[in-house]
């Protein structure tokens, strides 16, 4: 039997080397070519997405505090701001007196310092129970006579709550809710009140050096006048918060006739650092019902 004979070997040439890399090169700045758009598209859809999420939350935290506002207490100083006073719950006051001739009925003809609502404070959700140092406003029109924003005169609509008492009236079933003494100027024609939470007495939003900020519990603008300049600076202890950067807004509210409803629209755009803009239109319906 003959020996095998061995197998020659040999390697890629030079130019053989150098025509597979060309022919690599080639097919791939065809490929390259074909996905660039869809990469582009991609990223493109992930920016505008980020964007769109962080507008869409800032808008909606805005509607969420604009349905909880005062009624008549949203004031449109300028189309950079818009401002209002939040409330936390609401309930009906004892209008006259109960068949034992007591009930704490809330006087409109002197000064009262306390009276009762119908119901339990209790029986509320534990962020909507009225405490003390909250404030109590009844009927809200928003105009001299009847506006929660004043502070001073005898024409005053809003008192602090002192103390609440649960379990009170004929049946047990009514709380007695002690107020600073105050005669207020209106009664309800439903017998309403509304509650403003004592550490967030004013809300605003505001765009300012392209930042949306939230302001809150900064003392009270006197009047609309006083509140044209839409400032981030805070008073008496007030908070700022940042809600979106790189952002333009505008707010327009309509609403002042006294209607039952006023609506506040909102127009937020954000944009990125490659310039991609994304903008949101929203509109708040607000109840205006005193």
């Amino acid at each position: 039997m003959g020996n095998a004979k061995p197998v020659s070997e040999r390697g890629f040439t030079l130019v053989e080397m150098v025509m597979v890399l060309t022919i690599i090169g080639i097919i791939s700045a065809i490929v390259a070519v074909f996905i660039k758009a869809p990469v582009d598209a991609y990223f493109d859809s992930a920016r505008r997405a980020a964007l769109t999420d962080m507008a869409d939350t800032a808008v909606r935290r805005m509607a969420r505090d604009l349905r909880r506002a005062l009624p008549n207490s949203v004031r449109n100083p300028n189309n950079q701001c818009i401002e209002f006073i939040p409330t936390k719950t609401g309930g009906r006051y004892r209008a006259g007196a109960d068949s034992s001739g007591g009930g704490n009925p809330l006087d409109f003809s002197a000064a009262d310092t306390g009276f009762n609502m119908l119901g339990l404070n209790s029986a509320l959700p534990a962020n909507q129970q009225i405490a003390v140092n909250d404030v109590i406003a009844v009927y809200n029109l928003g105009i001299p006579g009847s506006d929660a924003y004043v502070s001073t005169g005898s024409t005053i609509n809003t008192s602090a709550v002192t103390s609440v008492v649960n379990g009170t009236g004929t049946l047990g079933n009514e709380t007695y809710i002690g107020i600073t003494s105050r005669q207020f100027p209106l009664p309800s024609g439903s017998h309403r009140f509304h509650v403003v939470p004592g550490n967030e007495k004013i809300v605003s939003f505001l765009c300012s050096g392209g930042t949306l900020w939230r302001k809150a519990n900064y003392t009270y603008p006197t009047s609309i006048a006083d509140a044209t300049t839409c400032s981030t600076s805070v008073a008496g202890g007030g908070t700022i918060a940042m809600l979106a950067k790189n952002a333009t807004c505008t707010f327009v509210y309509n609403g002042s006739d006294l209607q039952r409803n006023g609506l506040v629209q909102m127009t937020l755009s954000l944009t990125d650092a490659s310039g991609e803009t994304v903008s949101l239109y929203h509109e708040v319906h607000v109840d205006n019902s005193p």
